[in-house]
């Protein structure tokens, strides 16, 4: 398949090195000349400075877009319309007014879209969806999460701290991972009670949220995202009536990455413990690519699709009002698409 990749910053650049021997890519596209020129230099495909000029000139299958927040809705819409597969990073769109309008177009054009959910791909998160998925831990109870990091100097001037261009700060940044996986084990969410602050950066967006779920299958969750968390942490817990699966690290400066799975003792004491281990390698990014390939050449949706991101910010959405208003939310169902 031919592909383009429109932001050829860091995450562009993780996204064509996930490419596959049978992959071109074609064509990419950034505002930025330096960052531009280098990248089309590296992986030996032509350069636009204009998106449209991209997608209107090429002969392109999938269009990766990896940009601020703010201008993803009109490069995603743009493609889409053109009958292109769009693959979006998160979140998708600033809110779910442009989720929406994105999964619309993608179904009325019989395209694929989806949303860059790598996290559902990290080989800890996805054994452990594995065994979840064989009833091995019983009935899920439970889930508590956290996620965070410390920020950099003069993060406060950075395009994430501006309201404008993300549409959001930590919550909308690393908890939409955590919402997402939450909906992935848990099902859709019921309610949710939360509360996003600024507790440290000066800037207009939450640097901190809190927050208290309940899925419609009556599972619990409770999970903190940070960005004062000073040494980055990633930790995904699941508690089932027969076991527990426990997910710490993320590799590189998250930690080793591993998956402790552990057996309650029906006679009580120490479970039945097993750990896994896996590579210091980041492999999430080269297996999303590889599902979202064969969903297209299938003709299914692809695990994390455009409709995932829909509801992950529906959920954030939900948590925003529930802190300004100091109450519990309830979310409605989800139509089918």
């Amino acid at each position: 398949m031919n592909i383009s990749i429109i932001g050829c910053g860091l995450i562009g650049r993780k996204r064509a090195l996930a490419l596959q021997d049978q992959d071109t890519l074609v064509s990419c596209c950034d505002d930025n000349k330096e960052t531009l020129s280098n990248f089309a230099t590296k992986f030996g495909c032509e350069s636009y400075e204009n998106y449209k000029d991209l997608i209107d000139k090429n002969n392109t299958d999938i269009v990766v877009v990896a940009v601020v927040n703010k201008f993803a809705y009109q490069i995603i819409t743009y493609a889409l319309k053109k009958g292109i597969h769009v693959l979006a990073e998160k979140p998708l769109g600033r809110n779910v007014r442009e989720a929406q309008k994105m999964v619309e177009l993608a179904n009325e054009n019989n395209v694929l879209l989806k949303t860059g959910f790598n996290h559902r791909f990290h080989p800890a998160i996805f054994q452990a969806k594995e065994i979840f998925n064989s009833g091995a831990s019983g009935e899920l109870m439970f889930i508590r999460a956290r996620y965070g990091h410390g920020g950099r100097p003069g993060m406060e001037t950075e395009w994430r701290a501006s309201k404008d261009l993300c549409g959001g700060g930590e919550l909308l940044d690393q908890g939409v991972h955590i919402i997402d996986l939450c909906n992935w084990f848990a099902g859709n969410m019921k309610s949710v009670y939360g509360k996003v602050i600024t507790k440290f950066w000066d800037m207009e967006v939450e640097d901190n949220a809190f927050v208290l779920m309940k899925s419609c299958k009556g599972v619990d969750i409770q999970f903190h995202v940070s960005w004062t968390n000073w040494k980055n942490i990633f930790s995904f817990e699941l508690f089932g009536e027969d076991g527990y699966l426990r997910i710490e690290g993320l590799g590189g400066s998250y930690g080793d990455e591993t998956l402790e799975y552990g057996l309650r003792n029906k006679k009580g004491g120490k479970p039945d413990i097993k750990l896994f281990k896996y590579s210091p390698q980041d492999l999430s990014w080269e297996a999303e690519w590889k599902e979202f390939s064969s969903a297209i050449k299938e003709k299914r949706l692809p695990i994390g699709s455009g409709l995932d991101g829909l509801y992950a910010n529906r959920v954030i959405e939900a948590i925003y009002r529930s802190s300004e208003s100091d109450l519990p939310i309830t979310i409605p169902a989800l139509e089918a698409q």
